[in-house]
């Protein structure tokens, strides 16, 4: 049998009556259920319960609950959580992320479609979420990913955790991988939200990789256990990467992608999008580029990019690139003039070297002896050329 323990978060007082009500209503309607999810916030879940079970849902509510209400149930689903190690986590917990689904619930009530709130969450791993989600990052991009996406999809996740962000992604093949892995390996935690029950490793060629992420992080679904993953579940679970990170990075994206999806959810949620350049030739990186193009995303190519547009304003980091220091930086514009028209492959003399930079010779005589100091110049027997060094 389920305990509390086991199906709460550590630490959880909440009444049983409640738990098994949010596990009923989490399983019997199809995510997102934006009807179901207003009437629960306007009567609580036992009592939203209550009246899905007895089949007298008005009927917008009615619509989502139907077809499930007489066939699952609460205490089934929390005795397959226990038995997967598994626990729920709902909004009457202290570990519920508010902060994250704030935006999803503004989003439904001003008529936003597909982005109610989760009604709860199943959870594999221990790690607190409303505070893992704090500082946090979305990392998606295409699962036919190349190996230069998921080397810097892997880099990007690896230094934004090492600064402290929560990396979130889907656990999918390509980029999404590779941005749990970049976290895994600075010893930090990542957050997989699944498309299917999370007692469910998919994709079964991830099992490892998401085990590791139920030790170091957690693996995440609003879909109650037993769950099996469907095409339109993807897109369905794309709204709470998108609102469960503070700002979401595009690594490789097709024109009609996933990830294309997850930052178009993004930006409706007033998340800032972030997209990294790709070949231009890249059939990957046309999602990117477009974002990009019409203004959906800032364009980010290394993780100081990502962490000044997540950053409040003003305390972000400088973000110049280091320009490497040249030799001739010193000079002023006629050295210049003159170190231009010297030759490395042969010597020069000082009137041709006039003639050549356009200089008076005078001003050529007394130039070169100051390039030669430098290291700029050599003396030779047949005049002057340019130091290779």
């Amino acid at each position: 049998m389920w305990s509390m323990e086991k199906a709460g978060p550590p630490g959880a007082e909440v009444g049983d009556e409640v738990l098994v009500a949010r596990a009923y209503l989490s399983a019997v309607a199809e995510p997102p259920a934006p009807a179901l999810a207003g009437f629960i916030a306007a009567h609580g879940a036992c009592r939203a319960a209550e009246v899905v079970r007895s089949g007298s849902a008005p009927p917008s509510v009615a619509d989502e609950v139907d077809a499930r209400r007489e066939h699952v149930s609460g205490e089934a689903a929390l005795d397959a959580a226990a038995m997967a190690g598994l626990r729920l986590v709902m909004p009457e917990h202290s570990d519920w992320p508010h902060e994250s689904f704030e935006s999803l619930a503004d989003a439904c009530a001003i008529g936003l479609p597909g982005v109610a709130a989760p009604i709860a969450l199943w959870v594999r791993g221990r790690i607190p979420l409303a505070e893992a989600l704090g500082t946090s990052v979305a990392i998606v991009g295409a699962r036919a990913a190349s190996g230069y996406g998921e080397r810097v999809a892997a880099e990007f996740a690896h230094g934004l955790a090492v600064e402290g962000y929560t990396v979130v992604s889907g656990a999918a093949y390509g980029i999404d991988g590779a941005a749990h892995r970049g976290a895994l390996a600075a010893g930090r935690p990542t957050i997989a939200f699944l498309a299917c029950g999370v007692d469910i490793d998919y994709p079964s060629g991830h099992s490892m990789l998401l085990r590791a992420i139920g030790e170091q992080g957690a693996v995440v679904s609003e879909y109650a256990p037993g769950t099996e993953p469907r095409k339109h579940r993807f897109l369905v679970r794309n709204r709470l990467i998108a609102a469960c990170g503070q700002g979401t990075v595009v690594v490789e994206a097709g024109a009609r992608s996933g990830a294309s999806n997850t930052a178009n959810t993004a930006d409706a949620l007033g998340r800032p999008v972030m997209a990294v350049p790709g070949p231009v030739t890249s059939k990957s990186s046309v999602g990117c580029h477009e974002m990009v193009r019409s203004g959906k995303a800032l364009l980010v190519t290394n993780v100081d990019h990502v962490r000044e547009v997540l950053s409040p304003l003003g305390v972000g980091p400088a973000t110049d690139l280091p320009v490497p220091a040249k030799a001739t930086d010193n000079l002023d514009r006629f050295a210049k003039q003159l170190h231009d028209a010297l030759s490395e492959s042969g010597a020069t003399s000082a009137d041709e070297l006039a003639r050549d930079s356009g200089l008076p010779l005078r001003k050529v005589r007394a130039l070169l002896p100051a390039l030669e100091l430098a290291g700029l110049a050599v003396r030779g027997e047949r005049g002057w050329s340019r130091n290779p060094a």
